[in-house]
């Protein structure tokens, strides 16, 4: 009777290994976070300039010279882009300050409003003075906004602007020196393992990409949700707002109560005389909230990186909890890849056949080694 191998499915010390190295993984990052948002930059770059560069090769251009045409011409639009548009943001930024001024004190009033409604259906906050407290701290807040919050946020802005220069540079080595690594990378793997790693490449590229085409259709989701639920609501600009909003939900959670904020601040300024806006827009963004985490989320995003509904909800909890807003933005790419190791060496660890090839390996070569001694 022959044996034969079968292959071994991810079992729980498996996964156990992939959420401990997704956790320590995040902790390091948090370390180096200038290195690793632009290296997600450019890896947002280069998925989305590869088709191009690889179109080129296909008519004959070699890797290299595609590679610098793509990356060129994408650095020659973008930097035309900044130009063309630098005088408009040069005097968007002068009235800055007036335009967030103008909606601080709508959305004050509208609290305001929210509170002495409240104060006058229930007492007891009326007797803790719960009105007033509030007024006072948000006079301090709305009067010290800009030098304690908008400038350090400008400041800190213009200081990661260096770091994120390095996002076309790297875009493009990955486009033109990226078969190189790879082959790089397999010239160090036994024989045995060669196809089970040339496998492990292609998936962790996979992964990538999956994920990064999934935030993509995310994103569109998000905004038409919200788009078109502040149509519905009868705000102003609904698309733009609901675009802007979709982007900040880039980060989970902390970015959609900060577009949550946005869309209330607005709608208490433009419409003073009808709350309902208001509090219409905040039950939107809890639908919203709620259809993004538990559907949005693992339908697109978690089913391109293969992972189970409950396992996406679980590892976004977990990214937070660890290491904050970055952790919330790395944890499931970062779990998507260290999944694909982790199963791929799982597999080849559990796999006897495997083993055995290469202790045969092994073996012959050192009796090759010793034959002439």
């Amino acid at each position: 009777m022959q044996f034969v191998s079968r292959p071994s499915s991810s079992g729980p010390l498996v996964w156990a290994s992939i959420f401990a190295a997704t956790c320590l993984l995040l902790f390091a990052f948090q370390k180096i976070l200038w290195l690793v948002v632009p290296f997600l930059l450019a890896c947002v770059i280069y998925y989305a300039l590869y088709p191009l560069a690889q179109r080129l090769m296909l008519a004959g251009v070699s890797q290299e010279q595609a590679a610098a045409w793509v990356a060129g011409s994408f650095t020659l639009v973008l930097a035309g882009l900044l130009v063309l548009f630098s005088p408009w943001l040069t005097t968007k930024g002068v009235m800055l300050q007036e335009l967030v001024d103008h909606y601080l004190d709508g959305g004050q009033e509208f609290l305001e409003r929210t509170l002495s409604n409240i104060e006058s259906t229930m007492p007891f906050f009326s007797n803790a003075h719960l009105s007033d407290k509030v007024h006072a701290s948000l006079t301090s807040f709305t009067d010290n906004f800009a030098q304690a919050y908008l400038f350090p946020f400008l400041m800190t802005a213009a200081s990661w602007l260096p770091s994120l220069l390095l996002a076309p540079l790297l875009s493009f080595f990955m486009l033109r020196d990226g078969q190189k690594f790879k082959r790089f990378l397999l010239q160090a793997v036994p024989n045995a393992f060669f196809e089970r790693t040339l496998h492990l490449v292609h998936e962790v590229n996979q992964t990538a990409k999956a994920y990064f085409h999934g935030m993509m259709v995310l994103t569109v989701l998000d905004a038409l949700t919200l788009g078109i639920g502040l149509w519905l609501l009868g705000m102003t600009s609904p698309l733009a707002l609901g675009i802007i909003t979709a982007v900040l939900a880039w980060v989970p959670f902390v970015g959609s109560v900060v577009g949550c904020i946005l869309v209330v601040l607005v709608a208490a300024t433009d419409f003073p005389t009808q709350p309902g806006m208001a509090y219409g827009a905040i039950g939107l963004f809890i639908v919203a909230r709620m259809l993004d985490d538990f559907l949005y989320m693992p339908m697109t995003v978690g089913r391109k990186l293969k992972m189970h509904p409950l396992t996406t909800v679980l590892l976004i909890f977990i990214g937070g909890a660890i290491a904050g807003i970055t952790g919330l933005m790395l944890v499931l790419p970062l779990a998507g890849i260290v999944m694909v190791f982790g199963q791929t060496i799982g597999g080849a660890m559990t796999d006897m056949r495997l083993r055995a090839r290469h202790i045969h390996a092994v073996k012959l070569r050192r009796d090759i080694a010793n034959r002439d001694l």
